[in-house]
Protein backbone atom coordinates (compact mmCIF):
# COMPACT_ATOMS: atom_id res chain seq x y z
CA UNK A 1 0.00 0.00 0.00
CA UNK A 2 0.73 3.51 -1.05
CA UNK A 3 0.82 5.55 1.77
CA UNK A 4 0.81 9.42 2.08
CA UNK A 5 3.24 10.61 4.59
CA UNK A 6 3.19 14.54 4.71
CA UNK A 7 1.17 17.40 3.27
CA UNK A 8 1.79 20.96 3.60
CA UNK A 9 0.98 24.46 2.48
CA UNK A 10 2.99 27.16 1.01
CA UNK A 11 1.67 30.59 1.08
CA UNK A 12 4.02 33.22 -0.89
CA UNK A 13 3.10 36.72 -3.35
CA UNK A 14 5.09 36.18 -6.01
CA UNK A 15 3.53 39.28 -8.13
CA UNK A 16 0.11 37.97 -6.37
CA UNK A 17 -0.97 36.28 -3.36
CA UNK A 18 -1.12 32.02 -4.14
CA UNK A 19 -2.15 29.20 -1.66
CA UNK A 20 -0.18 26.11 -2.87
CA UNK A 21 -0.54 22.69 -0.87
CA UNK A 22 2.25 19.22 -1.64
CA UNK A 23 1.43 15.97 -0.92
CA UNK A 24 4.26 13.38 0.05
CA UNK A 25 4.31 10.05 -0.23
CA UNK A 26 5.84 7.09 1.19
CA UNK A 27 7.69 6.21 -2.49
CA UNK A 28 8.98 9.71 -2.48
CA UNK A 29 6.66 10.97 -5.26
CA UNK A 30 4.64 14.19 -4.71
CA UNK A 31 1.96 16.34 -5.85
CA UNK A 32 1.09 19.76 -6.40
CA UNK A 33 -2.27 21.71 -5.60
CA UNK A 34 -3.69 24.77 -5.91
CA UNK A 35 -6.43 25.92 -3.95
CA UNK A 36 -5.77 29.78 -3.90
CA UNK A 37 -9.08 32.04 -2.84
CA UNK A 38 -8.76 36.04 -4.69
CA UNK A 39 -8.56 37.66 -1.70
CA UNK A 40 -9.82 34.92 0.86
CA UNK A 41 -6.33 32.92 0.81
CA UNK A 42 -5.93 32.64 4.50
CA UNK A 43 -9.36 31.02 5.06
CA UNK A 44 -8.54 28.12 2.34
CA UNK A 45 -5.41 27.92 4.18
CA UNK A 46 -7.06 27.46 7.53
CA UNK A 47 -9.43 24.89 6.31
CA UNK A 48 -6.52 23.12 4.71
CA UNK A 49 -4.24 22.61 7.66
CA UNK A 50 -6.65 22.43 10.53
CA UNK A 51 -9.17 20.00 8.74
CA UNK A 52 -8.28 18.49 5.38
CA UNK A 53 -4.38 17.46 6.09
CA UNK A 54 -4.79 15.62 9.58
CA UNK A 55 -7.29 13.57 7.52
CA UNK A 56 -4.61 12.64 4.81
CA UNK A 57 -2.17 11.41 6.31
CA UNK A 58 -1.92 7.55 6.36
CA UNK A 59 -4.14 7.09 3.25
CA UNK A 60 -3.54 5.45 -0.16
CA UNK A 61 -3.08 8.83 -2.60
CA UNK A 62 -3.65 6.66 -5.24
CA UNK A 63 -7.68 5.96 -4.18
CA UNK A 64 -8.73 9.94 -5.70
CA UNK A 65 -12.54 9.42 -5.94
CA UNK A 66 -12.77 7.72 -2.06
CA UNK A 67 -10.75 10.89 -1.04
CA UNK A 68 -12.88 13.08 -3.07
CA UNK A 69 -16.09 11.93 -1.65
CA UNK A 70 -14.40 12.05 2.13
CA UNK A 71 -13.78 15.22 1.40
CA UNK A 72 -17.13 16.16 0.22
CA UNK A 73 -19.60 14.14 1.90
CA UNK A 74 -17.88 13.52 4.84
CA UNK A 75 -17.45 17.39 5.58
CA UNK A 76 -21.42 17.94 6.17
CA UNK A 77 -21.41 21.68 5.52
CA UNK A 78 -20.81 20.84 1.62
CA UNK A 79 -20.13 23.27 -1.37
CA UNK A 80 -18.65 26.95 -1.09
CA UNK A 81 -15.34 28.25 -2.68
CA UNK A 82 -13.67 27.88 0.44
CA UNK A 83 -14.26 24.19 0.87
CA UNK A 84 -14.28 23.10 -2.60
CA UNK A 85 -10.88 24.95 -3.33
CA UNK A 86 -9.72 22.83 -0.44
CA UNK A 87 -10.60 19.91 -1.68
CA UNK A 88 -9.31 20.89 -5.51
CA UNK A 89 -6.04 21.42 -3.99
CA UNK A 90 -5.91 18.13 -2.80
CA UNK A 91 -7.56 16.47 -5.83
CA UNK A 92 -4.81 18.24 -8.36
CA UNK A 93 -1.95 16.87 -5.65
CA UNK A 94 -3.33 13.48 -6.29
CA UNK A 95 -3.78 13.37 -10.08
CA UNK A 96 -0.78 14.89 -10.48
CA UNK A 97 1.03 11.92 -7.79
CA UNK A 98 -1.33 9.40 -9.82
CA UNK A 99 0.26 10.46 -13.72
CA UNK A 100 3.82 10.68 -11.77
CA UNK A 101 3.46 7.00 -10.78
CA UNK A 102 2.28 5.79 -14.23
CA UNK A 103 4.79 7.74 -16.37
CA UNK A 104 2.36 9.77 -18.51
CA UNK A 105 1.40 13.19 -18.70
CA UNK A 106 -1.86 13.86 -16.83
CA UNK A 107 -3.97 14.43 -20.52
CA UNK A 108 -3.44 10.41 -21.09
CA UNK A 109 -4.38 9.28 -17.67
CA UNK A 110 -7.51 11.25 -18.19
CA UNK A 111 -8.12 9.77 -21.67
CA UNK A 112 -5.63 11.13 -23.85
CA UNK A 113 -5.68 13.98 -26.75
CA UNK A 114 -9.23 14.80 -28.24
CA UNK A 115 -6.98 18.05 -29.72
CA UNK A 116 -3.38 19.25 -30.66
CA UNK A 117 -3.60 22.81 -28.86
CA UNK A 118 -5.64 24.50 -26.76
CA UNK A 119 -7.62 27.91 -27.93
CA UNK A 120 -6.93 30.60 -25.57
CA UNK A 121 -8.14 34.45 -25.62
CA UNK A 122 -6.22 37.36 -23.89
CA UNK A 123 -7.14 40.53 -21.98
CA UNK A 124 -7.01 43.70 -24.48
CA UNK A 125 -7.84 46.45 -21.68
CA UNK A 126 -7.92 50.20 -23.01
CA UNK A 127 -8.64 53.19 -21.23
CA UNK A 128 -11.06 54.22 -23.80
CA UNK A 129 -11.76 52.87 -27.37
CA UNK A 130 -8.51 54.22 -28.76
CA UNK A 131 -6.37 52.33 -26.30
CA UNK A 132 -8.64 48.98 -26.37
CA UNK A 133 -8.27 48.74 -29.97
CA UNK A 134 -4.45 49.14 -30.02
CA UNK A 135 -4.31 46.63 -27.46
CA UNK A 136 -6.21 44.39 -29.39
CA UNK A 137 -3.93 44.31 -32.37
CA UNK A 138 -0.91 44.01 -29.73
CA UNK A 139 -2.39 40.64 -29.01
CA UNK A 140 -3.50 39.90 -32.59
CA UNK A 141 0.82 40.68 -33.33
CA UNK A 142 1.46 37.89 -30.50
CA UNK A 143 -0.74 35.34 -31.87
CA UNK A 144 -4.11 35.36 -30.62
CA UNK A 145 -6.87 34.39 -32.54
CA UNK A 146 -9.30 34.99 -29.40
CA UNK A 147 -9.52 38.31 -27.48
CA UNK A 148 -11.58 39.75 -24.63
CA UNK A 149 -12.27 43.62 -25.32
CA UNK A 150 -12.25 45.97 -21.56
CA UNK A 151 -12.22 49.59 -21.84
CA UNK A 152 -12.87 52.30 -19.63
CA UNK A 153 -16.31 54.26 -19.99
CA UNK A 154 -16.61 57.66 -20.26
CA UNK A 155 -18.07 58.98 -16.58
CA UNK A 156 -17.60 55.78 -14.86
CA UNK A 157 -15.11 55.42 -12.20
CA UNK A 158 -13.06 52.47 -12.58
CA UNK A 159 -14.49 49.96 -14.85
CA UNK A 160 -14.44 46.87 -14.70
CA UNK A 161 -11.38 45.13 -16.67
CA UNK A 162 -8.67 48.07 -17.18
CA UNK A 163 -5.73 47.34 -16.01
CA UNK A 164 -2.90 49.06 -14.48
CA UNK A 165 -0.35 48.07 -17.07
CA UNK A 166 -0.73 46.66 -20.95
CA UNK A 167 -0.26 43.02 -19.96
CA UNK A 168 -1.00 42.50 -16.59
CA UNK A 169 -4.31 43.13 -14.85
CA UNK A 170 -4.47 41.76 -11.00
CA UNK A 171 -8.02 43.93 -9.84
CA UNK A 172 -6.93 42.96 -6.03
CA UNK A 173 -5.47 45.76 -5.48
CA UNK A 174 -5.11 46.78 -1.54
CA UNK A 175 -5.24 45.63 2.10
CA UNK A 176 -8.98 47.12 2.38
CA UNK A 177 -11.28 46.72 -0.87
CA UNK A 178 -11.09 50.00 -3.58
CA UNK A 179 -14.53 51.14 -3.80
CA UNK A 180 -15.54 52.10 -7.50
CA UNK A 181 -18.09 53.76 -8.98
CA UNK A 182 -20.71 52.09 -11.58
CA UNK A 183 -23.57 53.55 -14.24
CA UNK A 184 -25.42 51.12 -15.97
CA UNK A 185 -27.16 53.75 -18.85
CA UNK A 186 -23.30 54.40 -19.53
CA UNK A 187 -22.15 51.06 -19.93
CA UNK A 188 -25.16 49.81 -22.09
CA UNK A 189 -24.81 52.96 -24.41
CA UNK A 190 -21.19 52.73 -24.73
CA UNK A 191 -20.50 48.45 -25.19
CA UNK A 192 -21.82 48.34 -28.95
CA UNK A 193 -19.59 51.12 -29.89
CA UNK A 194 -16.65 49.85 -28.66
CA UNK A 195 -17.23 46.48 -30.78
CA UNK A 196 -18.30 48.55 -33.56
CA UNK A 197 -15.05 50.15 -33.56
CA UNK A 198 -13.05 46.56 -32.94
CA UNK A 199 -14.51 45.19 -36.06
CA UNK A 200 -13.79 47.76 -38.21
CA UNK A 201 -10.59 48.21 -36.83
CA UNK A 202 -9.54 44.32 -37.11
CA UNK A 203 -12.27 42.80 -38.99
CA UNK A 204 -14.47 40.12 -39.39
CA UNK A 205 -11.33 36.59 -38.33
CA UNK A 206 -10.55 37.76 -34.89
CA UNK A 207 -12.87 35.99 -32.40
CA UNK A 208 -14.37 38.65 -29.75
CA UNK A 209 -15.59 38.41 -26.04
CA UNK A 210 -16.48 40.37 -23.21
CA UNK A 211 -17.18 40.11 -19.66
CA UNK A 212 -20.34 42.32 -18.54
CA UNK A 213 -19.31 41.10 -14.58
CA UNK A 214 -22.53 40.30 -12.97
CA UNK A 215 -23.58 44.27 -13.81
CA UNK A 216 -27.11 43.95 -15.21
CA UNK A 217 -30.24 42.91 -14.76
CA UNK A 218 -31.54 40.24 -17.28
CA UNK A 219 -33.89 42.60 -19.04
CA UNK A 220 -30.93 44.90 -19.60
CA UNK A 221 -28.48 42.00 -20.49
CA UNK A 222 -31.40 40.74 -23.33
CA UNK A 223 -30.84 44.37 -24.76
CA UNK A 224 -27.01 44.94 -24.42
CA UNK A 225 -26.82 41.04 -26.02
CA UNK A 226 -29.41 42.21 -29.33
CA UNK A 227 -27.28 45.31 -29.49
CA UNK A 228 -23.94 43.69 -29.75
CA UNK A 229 -25.58 40.52 -32.17
CA UNK A 230 -24.05 42.59 -35.38
CA UNK A 231 -20.59 42.41 -33.99
CA UNK A 232 -20.87 38.43 -33.87
CA UNK A 233 -18.95 38.18 -30.16
CA UNK A 234 -17.78 34.82 -29.67
CA UNK A 235 -19.28 34.93 -25.95
CA UNK A 236 -20.72 37.83 -23.51
CA UNK A 237 -19.60 36.82 -19.98
CA UNK A 238 -21.45 36.79 -16.76
CA UNK A 239 -24.34 39.02 -17.98
CA UNK A 240 -26.08 38.99 -14.78
CA UNK A 241 -25.52 37.06 -11.26
CA UNK A 242 -26.37 33.52 -11.51
CA UNK A 243 -27.65 32.63 -8.35
CA UNK A 244 -31.54 32.70 -9.94
CA UNK A 245 -30.66 30.13 -12.67
CA UNK A 246 -33.87 30.66 -14.43
CA UNK A 247 -32.80 34.49 -15.03
CA UNK A 248 -30.62 33.25 -18.05
CA UNK A 249 -34.17 32.36 -19.65
CA UNK A 250 -34.92 36.09 -19.87
CA UNK A 251 -31.57 36.75 -21.80
CA UNK A 252 -31.84 34.24 -23.68
CA UNK A 253 -35.70 35.17 -25.17
CA UNK A 254 -33.90 37.95 -26.40
CA UNK A 255 -30.63 37.49 -27.79
CA UNK A 256 -28.88 34.91 -30.28
CA UNK A 257 -25.48 36.39 -28.54
CA UNK A 258 -23.59 33.22 -26.91
CA UNK A 259 -23.79 33.02 -23.60
CA UNK A 260 -20.93 31.89 -20.68
CA UNK A 261 -21.03 32.01 -17.15
CA UNK A 262 -19.71 30.06 -14.44
CA UNK A 263 -16.40 31.37 -13.07
CA UNK A 264 -17.37 31.73 -9.48
CA UNK A 265 -19.80 28.29 -9.51
CA UNK A 266 -18.49 25.40 -7.25
CA UNK A 267 -20.52 22.52 -7.93
CA UNK A 268 -22.44 21.02 -10.96
CA UNK A 269 -25.78 22.24 -8.93
CA UNK A 270 -24.50 25.97 -9.55
CA UNK A 271 -25.32 25.63 -13.19
CA UNK A 272 -27.29 22.29 -13.48
CA UNK A 273 -30.48 23.80 -14.89
CA UNK A 274 -28.46 26.48 -16.73
CA UNK A 275 -27.10 23.40 -19.17
CA UNK A 276 -30.19 20.89 -19.01
CA UNK A 277 -32.31 23.86 -20.53
CA UNK A 278 -29.73 25.10 -22.92
CA UNK A 279 -29.62 28.75 -21.41
CA UNK A 280 -25.93 29.36 -21.60
CA UNK A 281 -23.20 27.97 -24.20
CA UNK A 282 -20.11 28.05 -22.37
CA UNK A 283 -19.36 27.39 -19.00
CA UNK A 284 -16.54 28.91 -16.92
CA UNK A 285 -16.32 26.53 -13.74
CA UNK A 286 -12.29 25.92 -12.87
CA UNK A 287 -11.10 23.55 -11.33
CA UNK A 288 -9.77 25.11 -8.62
CA UNK A 289 -12.89 26.47 -8.37
CA UNK A 290 -15.18 22.89 -8.31
CA UNK A 291 -12.93 20.68 -6.36
CA UNK A 292 -10.59 19.75 -8.84
CA UNK A 293 -10.47 17.40 -12.23
CA UNK A 294 -12.66 15.11 -9.91
CA UNK A 295 -15.46 17.04 -10.16
CA UNK A 296 -15.17 19.06 -13.41
CA UNK A 297 -14.84 16.04 -15.58
CA UNK A 298 -18.34 14.90 -14.21
CA UNK A 299 -19.53 18.65 -14.86
CA UNK A 300 -18.17 18.08 -18.15
CA UNK A 301 -19.60 15.45 -19.12
CA UNK A 302 -23.31 16.10 -18.16
CA UNK A 303 -22.60 19.72 -20.29
CA UNK A 304 -21.71 17.43 -23.04
CA UNK A 305 -25.20 16.11 -23.36
CA UNK A 306 -26.75 19.62 -23.57
CA UNK A 307 -23.74 20.60 -26.13
CA UNK A 308 -22.36 23.33 -23.69
CA UNK A 309 -18.96 23.36 -23.99
CA UNK A 310 -16.07 24.74 -21.71
CA UNK A 311 -14.65 27.56 -21.28
CA UNK A 312 -12.64 27.85 -17.82
CA UNK A 313 -11.40 30.80 -16.05
CA UNK A 314 -7.52 32.01 -16.61
CA UNK A 315 -7.25 34.49 -14.82
CA UNK A 316 -3.95 35.55 -12.82
CA UNK A 317 -6.16 35.12 -9.57
CA UNK A 318 -4.94 30.75 -10.42
CA UNK A 319 -1.90 30.21 -9.80
CA UNK A 320 0.44 27.91 -12.91
CA UNK A 321 -0.79 24.95 -10.80
CA UNK A 322 -4.34 25.42 -11.96
CA UNK A 323 -3.08 26.61 -15.27
CA UNK A 324 -1.24 23.57 -16.42
CA UNK A 325 -3.86 21.44 -14.81
CA UNK A 326 -6.44 22.77 -16.85
CA UNK A 327 -4.27 22.79 -20.44
CA UNK A 328 -4.11 18.82 -19.54
CA UNK A 329 -7.74 18.74 -18.73
CA UNK A 330 -8.45 21.15 -21.99
CA UNK A 331 -6.24 18.77 -23.94
CA UNK A 332 -8.60 15.73 -23.05
CA UNK A 333 -12.33 17.29 -23.21
CA UNK A 334 -14.48 16.48 -25.97
CA UNK A 335 -16.43 19.36 -25.39
CA UNK A 336 -14.19 21.81 -25.19
CA UNK A 337 -14.59 25.37 -26.28
CA UNK A 338 -11.65 27.93 -25.27
CA UNK A 339 -9.72 28.44 -22.11
CA UNK A 340 -9.12 31.89 -20.95
CA UNK A 341 -5.15 32.34 -20.50
CA UNK A 342 -4.09 35.87 -18.95
CA UNK A 343 -0.80 35.97 -18.33
CA UNK A 344 1.27 35.21 -15.32
CA UNK A 345 3.77 38.27 -14.12
CA UNK A 346 7.33 37.18 -14.63
CA UNK A 347 8.08 36.63 -11.06
CA UNK A 348 5.76 34.19 -10.80
CA UNK A 349 6.43 32.04 -13.59
CA UNK A 350 9.85 31.84 -12.11
CA UNK A 351 8.43 30.40 -8.63
CA UNK A 352 6.34 27.76 -10.57
CA UNK A 353 8.28 26.19 -13.28
CA UNK A 354 6.23 24.83 -15.72
CA UNK A 355 5.87 23.11 -19.47
CA UNK A 356 3.14 24.04 -20.97
CA UNK A 357 3.78 26.31 -23.80
CA UNK A 358 1.23 29.42 -25.60
CA UNK A 359 2.26 29.09 -29.67
CA UNK A 360 0.17 30.67 -32.33
CA UNK A 361 -2.77 31.34 -30.32
CA UNK A 362 -2.93 27.52 -28.41
CA UNK A 363 -1.68 26.49 -25.40
CA UNK A 364 0.01 23.38 -25.39
CA UNK A 365 0.41 20.94 -22.73
CA UNK A 366 4.15 19.40 -21.71
CA UNK A 367 5.04 15.76 -21.98
CA UNK A 368 6.29 15.43 -18.79
CA UNK A 369 4.75 13.05 -16.52
CA UNK A 370 2.08 14.35 -14.41
CA UNK A 371 0.37 18.17 -14.60
CA UNK A 372 3.89 19.65 -15.43
CA UNK A 373 4.09 22.24 -12.80
CA UNK A 374 6.00 22.56 -9.67
CA UNK A 375 7.30 25.04 -6.79
CA UNK A 376 10.82 26.38 -6.49
CA UNK A 377 10.00 26.53 -2.78
CA UNK A 378 13.16 28.52 -1.85
CA UNK A 379 12.13 31.44 -4.24
CA UNK A 380 8.70 31.26 -3.31
CA UNK A 381 9.79 32.12 0.25
CA UNK A 382 11.25 35.29 -0.70
CA UNK A 383 7.40 36.44 -1.53
CA UNK A 384 5.62 36.75 1.75
CA UNK A 385 2.17 36.60 1.75
CA UNK A 386 1.03 40.35 0.96
CA UNK A 387 -2.93 40.73 1.93
CA UNK A 388 -5.59 42.09 -0.85
CA UNK A 389 -8.54 42.00 -1.49
CA UNK A 390 -10.50 42.54 -4.76
CA UNK A 391 -12.87 45.92 -5.08
CA UNK A 392 -16.59 46.74 -4.57
CA UNK A 393 -18.63 48.92 -6.67
CA UNK A 394 -21.10 51.17 -6.02
CA UNK A 395 -24.28 53.01 -7.99
CA UNK A 396 -23.80 56.82 -8.08
CA UNK A 397 -26.50 57.13 -5.31
CA UNK A 398 -24.20 55.29 -2.85
CA UNK A 399 -25.90 52.06 -3.18
CA UNK A 400 -24.12 48.67 -3.52
CA UNK A 401 -23.37 46.96 -6.37
CA UNK A 402 -22.27 44.15 -8.13
CA UNK A 403 -18.59 44.11 -8.20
Amino acid sequence: MMKITKARVIVCSPGRNFVTLKIETDQGVYGIGDGTLNGRELAVVSYLEDHVIPCLIGRDPRRIEDIWQYLYRGAYWRRGPVTMRAIAAVDVALWDIKAKMAGMPLYDLLGGRSRDGVLVYGHANGKDIDHTSEQVGLYRDMGYKAIRAQSGIPGVKGAYGVGRGDMYYEPADSALPTETLWNTSSYLNFAPRLFERLRADHGEEVHLLHDVHHRLTPIEAGRLGKDLEPYRLFWMEDATPAENQEAFRLIRQHTTTPLAVGEIFNTLWDAKELISEQLIDYLRMTIVGSGGVTHLRRVADFASVYQVRTGCHGATDLSPVTLGTAVHFDTWVPNFGIQEYMRHAPETDDVFPHDYRFEDGYLHAGSAPGHGVDIDEALAAKYPYSPKQLPVARLQDGSMWNW
